[in-house]
């Protein structure tokens, strides 16, 4: 199994230090989305004293040009603190600093899609947004190759793995521990946790949250997970389609409910809900994924618990269509729909802006409509 080289270095003996006092100092470490829309970047500054709010943290820069964001010759980026969380391997009063970019003109660059995200949440907060986001992902050696596969062939076929125990079933368990703790150590609301269909592909749940927070969490939950990888020697891959053939692929299937949704007779505003979303399927696959629909391709091909990519479908209890009415919403008559597109490599805030902007802003057509 290939894992990485620092990976072998002596994880006792780096603890001798880490449990060196610290004095009043605290260790923040800013957290960043980078020119691919998909990779995190971070770095550590000291401060003087331990935050209580976003508001005592200080802005920040960076080069740019070495995270695909700017020419070398103008390459200075500000970080802007967004929000904030307990730092799970420093621990406290550490912490750990979701930012923003902004380019040296203080306009956010193309990747910070937070910033219209929030817009869009502060437009219809009254409505009490919420969202939970099942993200998949596939555990993978440094080499490639899926975790605790052979190194030359495949495991056997899709079956036993789902929500599996045993040895023989569960690949990886020790990375799913580790992460979930260290989530509800940070303060992110990560409520669930299973293996899935494919070997070494797990999934965990973050929700619900309201608003910008469910992007805030979810990009903070990946963050803490290739960070517990790292120190395990693999990789955490959101790819929608790791492996080619008769495998599954990798989704963040994402739930959503307003208030009166949730309420006595809330069925009726999730059909609306639907009935936009259907004459809107264009715009949804195109903000589903970081390639605008091309990673998504791969994955959503109706075969394997997924839709077809180029038809929108709706159904209770049914895990083949674009969008999913659970049982018992159906029977209670109000709560939440699934919407089972996005893939695992999304935008949890272009995902959670395109329900808003069609959902309750009601836009019509292809393009997001300019406020």
């Amino acid at each position: 199994m290939a894992t990485s080289a620092s990976a072998s270095l002596s994880k006792a003996v780096k603890q001798q230090y880490m449990e060196l006092p610290q004095g009043d100092k605290v260790q923040a470490m800013y957290i960043w989305i980078d020119g691919t829309g998909e990779g995190l970047r971070c770095k550590t500054r000291t401060l003087d004293s331990e935050p209580k709010s976003i508001e005592d943290l200080p802005e920040w820069n960076f080069d740019g040009s070495s995270t695909y964001q700017s020419e070398g010759s103008n390459s200075d980026m500000y970080l802007i603190p967004a929000a904030m969380f307990r730092d799970p391997f420093r621990k406290d009063p550490n912490k750990l600093v979701l930012c923003e970019v902004l380019k040296y003109n203080r306009k956010p660059t193309e990747t910070n899609l937070r910033i219209t995200c929030n817009k869009m949440m502060d437009m219809v907060a009254d409505q009490h947004p919420w969202f939970g986001m099942e993200q998949e992902y596939t555990i993978l050696g440094t080499d490639g190759h899926p975790f605790g596969w052979p190194s030359n062939g495949f495991p056997g076929p899709q079956g036993p793995y789902y929500c599996g125990v045993g040895a023989d079933k569960a690949y990886g368990r020790d990375i799913v521990e580790a992460h979930y703790r260290a989530c509800l150590y940070a303060g992110v609301q990560i409520c669930g946790t299973n293996a899935e269909v494919m070997p070494a592909q797990w999934e965990f749940q973050v929700g619900p949250c309201e608003g910008i927070d469910m992007g805030d969490h979810l990009w903070v939950a990946r963050f803490i997970l290739h960070r517990v990888c790292e120190d395990f020697g693999v990789v955490a891959s959101f790819d929608p389609k790791p492996i080619p053939g008769n495998w599954n692929g990798a989704g963040c299937h994402t739930n959503f409910s307003t208030k009166e949704m949730r309420e006595d007779g809330g069925l009726k505003a999730i059909e609306d809900s639907i009935e936009r979303l259907a004459k809107r399927h264009s715009y949804h696959i195109r903000a589903y994924d970081p390639k605008g629909g091309l990673d998504n391709a791969r994955r959503l091909t109706g075969r394997h618990e997924t839709s077809n990519i180029h038809e929108f479908s709706a159904g209770v209890a049914n895990r083949g269509a674009s969008i999913r009415i659970p049982r018992n919403v159906g029977q209670e008559k109000k709560g939440y729909f699934e919407d089972r597109r996005p893939s695992a490599n999304c935008d949890p805030y272009s995902v959670t802006e395109a329900l808003i902007r069609t959902c309750l802003l009601n836009e019509e057509g292809d393009e997001p409509v300019d406020y």
